[in-house]
């Protein structure tokens, strides 16, 4: 089963041109979704994707990376 990973694009916290390449090499076999989420309150202030399932979310792009990672199967 591949993983169900979404990445807002209104997100002001990640940048989808480097996330993407990060996520796909974290999990090549990803269903990837791009586009809003409803997620708008922690949205504006944290950057986070949605795996499988769980939000994550960090500070940084790169630590919301390192905490979605324990999510990917």
């Amino acid at each position: 089963m591949a993983n169900d990973i979404r990445v807002c694009d209104e997100c002001n916290h990640i940048r989808l041109k480097t996330i993407l390449p990060k996520l796909k090499k974290m999990a090549p076999d990803a269903d990837i979704k791009i586009g809003c989420k409803s997620y708008c309150g922690p949205c504006g202030k944290r950057a986070f994707v949605y795996v499988n399932g769980r939000y994550v979310s960090a500070a940084t792009e790169d630590e919301v990376l390192e905490k979605a990672a324990r999510f990917i199967k």
